[in-house]
């Protein structure tokens, strides 16, 4: 499993270091959870027998495109265009990679509308380019790692939500919480996060929705609004920068 895990954690974290890269996926402050998503993932490096069906076909492109398939998303939940929509996308590809090809790989998905997007914001794949580290081998010429924020991950957090339930209502796991001075006199604290949990996924179903902006109007004083979010994305470019 470790060795499943890695490549995607440790190949492009020099990507992530230029400031508000990543901040630049989240719209507010709630909606701040992001899915991964990596390819090609083989297992080709690591001395096993070769797999006849491992993937071959590096171009940029097919990097690209294969990003946006569910089965290269390292989260249980679908980001198919029935199961909801992305917020933000940061595309961060590694090799030999020249920016014209990343071009023409985003004018190709956004032909074939191969991702949706909501319908408040900006419809734009954000791209960083990374050099290959020269201490790490690898036998594709061109990887990515995807960084995305994708309404579905509200299935997540609702599964989540149904397995707490069933627990919580047979008061499972919680004798030794009780044994705590903070819970000595009541649960309520659980509840309360069920509460948060509950609020976070209808706050992405809404975000599916054109006036999200106009969404939970009483929110706090000083709370940034969602719609500062396309203010912020609009002067960026498509290619963020070789890394």
């Amino acid at each position: 499993r470790r060795r499943l895990l890695s490549p995607p954690a440790s190949s492009d974290l020099a990507a992530l270091s230029p400031p508000g890269l990543v901040s630049s996926l989240i719209p507010t402050p709630r909606l701040h959870f992001l899915m991964t998503g990596y390819t090609p993932l083989s297992f080709d490096h690591l001395g096993g027998e070769a797999n006849p069906l491992a993937v071959r076909k590096t171009s940029v492109m097919d990097v690209m495109r294969r990003l946006l398939q569910t089965k290269n998303i390292m989260v249980s939940c679908s980001t198919r265009k029935d199961r909801g929509c992305y917020i933000s996308i940061l595309d961060i590809i590694q090799g030999e990679v020249d920016p014209t090809q990343v071009h023409k790989s985003l004018q190709r998905i956004r032909e074939r509308q191969l991702c949706s997007f909501i319908p408040w914001g900006p419809a734009s794949i954000q791209v960083a380019l990374s050099r290959r580290s020269p201490y790490v081998k690898s036998p594709h010429r061109v990887s990515g790692l995807m960084l995305a924020n994708h309404t579905s991950i509200r299935d997540l957090f609702a599964r989540i939500a149904q397995q707490y339930d069933k627990l919580r209502k047979r008061d499972a796991f919680l004798d030794n919480y009780r044994k705590l001075p903070i819970f000595a006199d009541d649960l309520s604290e659980f509840d309360e996060s069920r509460d948060v949990l509950h609020e976070l996924i209808e706050e992405y179903r809404a975000s599916e929705s054109p006036d999200y902006v106009n969404w939970g109007i009483e929110r706090t004083p000083g709370e940034p609004d969602p719609g500062a979010f396309q203010e912020r994305k609009a002067g960026e470019a498509a290619v963020v920068g070789q890394g």
